[in-house]
């Protein structure tokens, strides 16, 4: 299965203060949309192997498009997501964002240990979605948990999907709510 690919969305966010608190460094957020032609808009379909062996190609593309949107700053933390249009299911996106079609995005930041936090869902064009983001190394990192909120204005159509690979550089502004500390991750096993 070949996927194509109808436009692509970089949205990039700074963050420079928070409660009337100047940070000491800008958080940094930025994701990449690519809304993808469904090709099982309308029917269902059993086996959706097709989707996730079709689905590294897209990632690689997904991941190469955002470190350029984003440039070199360093990543912390990750997430991804999917809205399917109302001619499909919730499923077709989880499909096209499995284990493989993320690892280029792994790749592309220079690894990452924790899995990838991630949310589905079905919407049509207005539609607002909060990507999760969690720290790549360490899921026991509590100040990086956070979210970038994201409005479609014009999509996804019926027959689309809008996947989402989203990265962010630091821990939220004024992050205080206790938990592993960034200075004592081990990155061993995606926990800690």
């Amino acid at each position: 299965m070949q996927l194509k690919v109808r436009r692509w969305q970089a949205v990039l966010e700074e963050k420079l203060e928070e409660a009337g608190r100047i940070a000491d460094g800008p958080l940094r957020k930025a994701a990449i949309i690519a809304f993808v032609e469904n090709p099982y808009a309308g029917r269902y379909v059993e086996d959706l192997s097709p989707m996730i062996e079709a689905s590294p190609e897209l990632g690689a593309r997904m991941a190469a498009k955002l470190r350029e949107a984003y440039g070199d700053h360093p990543v912390l933390s990750y997430g991804k997501a999917g809205v399917v249009g109302l001619g499909g299911e919730q499923e077709h996106a989880n499909a096209l964002l499995t284990t493989p079609a993320a690892e280029p995005l792994r790749r592309e930041i220079g690894g990452g240990k924790a899995w990838i936090s991630s949310v589905t869902k079905v919407g049509g064009p207005g539609t607002v979605l909060d990507v999760p983001l969690a720290s790549k190394d360490a899921l026991y990192v509590r100040a990086l948990y956070n979210a970038m909120t994201l409005y479609f204005p014009d999509g996804p159509l019926p027959d689309e999907i809008a996947l989402v690979f989203a990265v962010s550089n630091r821990e939220r502004l004024n992050a205080r709510v206790g938990g592993l500390q960034l200075k004592d991750v081990q990155g061993k096993d995606g926990l800690i």
